[in-house]
């Protein structure tokens, strides 16, 4: 049996990834399928490039939201996944200080910038990749004695727009 990568992939080993929370299954319920997919196709290369980080998920009014840090406070996320209703955004806590020369990234505020995940193939792109590989560099670390934080979950109810089942 050959351990060689089939012709065309890479040879890329990637992180096991745990399953998500069933609470964040439930908040991504109301969606459409190929939505919830993208959602957690992106979560999961996210973790394969992060696995120690500490996953933040809220239900929040217009979108399920996911920060990723190392701290455990939210402040510290250095990448977000907010799940549209049409779309999920890949989002960088300090997208506008990230080496972008092709301009990739979107969003004009001071410092937040994102990449629309709308089909599979965006996520292949290698440009995507580097970028959660930027953040991860830049992110804060906590201190070594810290306790570690898994995962935390909030939902925010008021005035949802999202879709129904």
């Amino acid at each position: 049996m050959s351990s060689k990568p089939a012709a065309g992939k890479p040879s890329r080993k990637t992180r096991p990834v745990s399953p998500p929370l069933p609470e964040y299954l439930e908040f991504l319920a109301p969606f459409e399928s190929h939505i919830t997919e993208l959602a957690l196709a992106t979560r999961k290369l996210v973790l394969e490039e992060a696995p120690d980080s500490t996953e933040l998920i809220y239900d929040a009014y217009n979108a399920v939201a996911t920060g990723y840090g190392f701290t455990g406070r939210p402040s510290d996320c250095f990448i977000h996944i907010a799940v549209y209703a049409k779309w999920v955004n890949l989002g960088f806590h300090h997208g506008s200080e990230l080496s972008d020369p092709k301009g990739v990234l979107q969003g004009t505020g001071r410092l937040i910038r994102h990449i629309r995940i709308s089909k599979p193939e965006d996520l292949a792109a290698p440009a995507v990749r580097a970028f959660v590989k930027q953040a991860i560099e830049r992110a804060k670390r906590p201190a070594k004695d810290a306790p570690k934080v898994k995962s935390v979950v909030r939902a925010i109810y008021p005035r949802k727009r999202r879709p129904t089942p």
